[in-house]
């Protein structure tokens, strides 16, 4: 009845094991005791849970994102102490603990962190700065966070029940074959990234048709905001790279579940498909990723800088120049797998190729704040700390893409320092810029500053404390994920790396710290404006946080910079002469529900629990089909109403508020 799940699955191995899945579980239970106690379950259920406002989707995804970060940065920590003291067989992990360890580290960290942290961004900046009242599919973008939630819940239960993947985040055959790895964790692995997978294939397509389709009266292409480009280029990429990983991940599971021979070196099958198919997907990702970043980083210069962006026309460009030659590069991850010479050195030139409008932005950036009013506000010094140190990365990256030298330093610690170089502060340092300065637009009042300033420098020390010696061990042919050695001139630079961590650690709980102290203080750091850093493009010309609906009137753009363009025209608080009825959509259930049953259903297929996975896969086309039914999903909400909550806003704004015309 219970297919392979037994009571053996409890992780009862290792006291480590055993520790892990008590936190995990007590962690869960503490929340439902708060949320119980508070009686918050009703107001959780009905304004956040079932929910298709894109800000609070946004913000969802964000939660989400970060308890992922945390939970993945325990692995960080617990792979660097272990390898600090695993001189001489040494250290405290048993090797396949720790090769589930590197493998969930890098499965959250990018699919269950940055991609939700990213995606929490864009649902709360984009409908914003394009002017409009959400996204072209409401009902879809609900339905992709609980896909996306119910892979990262997959990947949590796996730490409780069963053991996770030991064939590191990339899965390759044969170490993610039923003949290497007869166990659970792989089957794990793959159906947290189907399950999220598909719904971050929706989250792409939801997001190209509300860009192209939505924007406010007067916004043309080449009037949207620098955020607004990268989340686009970002959606198309997702939409057309997600399929591969799904394919890959789909394939993979068929040899596994009914012996098919896809990726074995056997019975017709190939073992180099599974590779390729994972890096198409895989290298766009890379971009999926930092796209979003650079989004950021140039919302964040022009407003902190006092500046229109310099050569936005060129910025565009070079993110469009990114996006297509992602596609183009996706070989120089396998560079060592038997390629030809020709081969190998047409993906070198396309990966040096790459790096050219990346180099653009640099100086766009760096060109914006010449003779800027610079304020040094956390966001902004994410954003310095992000230019210096992912130059440094882009360096190293360039020097890899010479097949000869991947060759010296593929299996070396010098990639994974690369590697992190890229997407911690290309990626993670961008989107904790975007959470900083955007906190005020979705919450309604600022962050607190000095707690931001203190979380970046220990991040920033941390990074460069934790991962500059892995550069050094990679040229003195340390190979990466290596439980145990015995070269004793490889201990003092691992130990400098564990200090860097802690270092991080520290940075995260400087984190918690800001946000606490910024709830705490919540009311003398109230923002009342909208506009609390005298902004440039049209989410910070409505109120914080905004009304459900954004705007009561769609602003008219007649400028790139249309929030600095109504104020010189001294229309940017003008009420409007008359109010509209507004039609809006009714919050959902439907999408929580579908990713519970998807949950669920992975978990049945991981275990081989056939009856639950048919259970699901019915109870999910049936509530799939009474939601195509449901003609009622909308409602309107009177002008009546609107000017209600429109008179509160001016109210609170008082004397800055034009009169009615």
């Amino acid at each position: 009845m219970f297919g392979k799940l037994t009571i053996e699955a409890l992780p009862l191995y290792s006291a480590i094991a055993a520790s892990g899945a008590l936190i995990t579980v007590g962690g869960a239970f503490v929340v439902f005791v708060v949320v119980t106690w508070l009686k918050a379950w009703k107001y959780l259920w009905t304004e956040w849970l079932t929910s298709v406002d894109h800000k609070r989707i946004g913000v969802m995804y964000i939660v989400l994102a970060l308890i992922m970060l945390m939970r993945g940065f325990v692995d960080a920590i617990m792979m660097r102490a272990q390898q600090a003291m695993a001189l001489d067989a040494g250290g405290y992990l048993p090797p396949e603990h720790f090769d589930q360890i590197f493998s969930s580290h890098g499965t959250i960290m990018i699919f269950f962190m940055a991609m939700p942290f990213m995606t929490g961004l864009m649902n709360i900046a984009v409908p914003l700065q394009i002017g409009t009242r959400d996204v072209a599919f409401p009902f879809l973008n609900s339905l992709s966070l609980w896909l996306s939630a119910a892979g990262a819940a997959l990947v949590m239960v796996s730490l409780v029940i069963g053991k996770f993947s030991t064939a590191g985040w990339t899965g390759y055959p044969p170490y993610s074959g039923i003949e290497y790895n007869p166990g659970v964790g792989v089957d794990y692995w793959i159906w947290a990234l189907l399950i999220s997978g598909f719904g971050s294939t929706l989250t792409g397509i939801n997001f190209v048709v509300t860009i192209l389709k939505r924007r406010a009266p007067g916004m043309g292409l080449m009037r949207m905001t620098p955020f607004t480009w990268t989340a686009l280029c970002t959606s198309v990429l997702m939409a057309f790279a997600f399929p591969g990983l799904t394919v890959a991940c789909g394939l993979l599971a068929l040899d596994r579940l009914l012996g098919m021979h896809f990726f074995t070196n056997g019975q017709g099958g190939n073992m180099m498909n599974y590779p390729n198919l994972f890096w198409i997907w895989g290298h766009p990702e890379v971009y999926i990723l930092i796209l979003p970043a650079f989004g950021v980083f140039s919302e964040v210069v022009s407003t902190f800088s006092k500046k229109r962006l310099f050569g936005y026309e060129s910025l565009v460009y070079a993110t469009a120049a990114i996006a297509i030659l992602s596609f183009t590069v996706w070989l120089h991850h396998f560079f060592t797998m038997g390629s030809s010479a020709n081969v190998n050195a047409f993906f070198g030139v396309t990966t040096m190729i790459i790096a050219v409008p990346t180099g653009v932005k640099v100086f766009n950036w760096l060109l914006t704040m010449y003779r800027g009013r610079i304020t040094f506000h956390p966001s902004m010094l994410w954003t310095v700390g992000f230019i210096v140190t992912f130059v440094i990365g882009g360096m190293t990256g360039v020097l890899l893409a010479m097949p000869p030298a991947d060759f010296l330093m593929h299996n070396t610690t010098f990639l994974v320092a690369h590697f992190h170089n890229m997407i911690i502060p290309g990626m993670l340092f961008g989107y904790l810029a975007g959470y900083m300065y955007w906190f005020p637009k979705a919450f309604g009042f600022k962050m607190n500053e000095p707690w931001g300033v203190a979380a970046f420098w220990f991040w920033t020390i941390g990074f460069y404390l934790a991962f500059m010696p892995l550069y050094v061990l990679g040229f003195m042919g340390m190979p990466r994920r290596m439980e145990q050695y015995n070269d004793p001139t490889w201990q003092p630079w691992l130990l400098a790396a564990a200090g860097g961590a802690v270092l991080i650690l520290i940075g995260i709980a400087c984190l918690v710290i800001q946000l606490a102290v910024s709830i705490r203080d919540r009311r003398k750091a109230a923002d009342v404006t909208g506009d609390p850093y005298d902004g440039r493009t049209l989410e910070w010309a409505t109120s914080s946080p905004p009304p459900p609906y954004n705007f009561a009137v769609l602003p008219e753009v007649r400028d790139r910079e249309p929030l600095v363009d109504m104020k010189e025209r001294g229309v940017v608080y003008q009420r409007p002469r008359a109010y509209e009825d507004i039609e809006m959509p009714k919050n959902s259930a439907v999408g929580i529900v579908l990713g519970g049953l998807a949950f669920v259903l992975g978990f049945g297929v991981v275990w081989h629990i056939w009856w639950l996975v048919i259970v699901c896969g019915l109870a999910m086309w049936v509530t799939l089909a009474l939601r195509a039914s449901d003609d009622d999903s909308e409602f309107v909400l009177s002008a009546a109403e609107v000017e209600r909550i429109e008179d509160a806003r001016y109210r609170a704004l008082g004397n800055q508020v034009g009169s009615r015309p």
